[in-house]
């Protein structure tokens, strides 16, 4: 009597991942499907690239440069991705042109004069000047 009721528990779990798989995978197929030019996508390697064309049955024309085609299996597109006002501004310079902070202020510091005399004795660090 216990052992139909047990096997009846390691069964539902089963059958409920069974069915929330069939429907992640009915949703990815949609959204593939319903792929358009313009959309920007992320595919199941991390590549995101601009739809180009989408015509075709089972492959899409991605665009991930500027003139930089390539041609994808509908399947490998994972989501789509909805570009959001903040992303666009981290692509731009807000700096504007020719006004970049010093990465490092230090670096254009002179350095200091070698205590070197003109005999080519060594210097405070211990080797040869070489310089006139």
């Amino acid at each position: 009597m216990l052992f139909p009721l047990l096997i009846l528990l390691l069964f539902i779990p089963i059958f409920l991942s069974g069915r929330k798989q069939r429907r992640q995978m009915a949703e990815m197929q949609q959204l593939q499907a319903a792929l358009e030019p313009g959309d920007v996508v992320m595919t199941t390697s991390g590549l995101r690239g601009t739809v180009v064309d989408a015509s075709y049955e089972d492959t899409v024309d991605l665009e991930i440069a500027d003139g930089v085609v390539t041609t994808w299996v509908r399947a490998a597109v994972r989501e789509k991705i909805d570009p959001t006002p903040d992303d666009v501004s981290s692509l731009t310079d807000e700096d504007g042109p020719g006004e970049t902070a010093a990465v490092n202020p230090t670096a254009t510091d002179k350095a200091p004069e070698s205590s070197a005399t003109a005999d080519g004795e060594a210097g405070s660090n211990g080797r040869p000047d070489s310089r006139p």
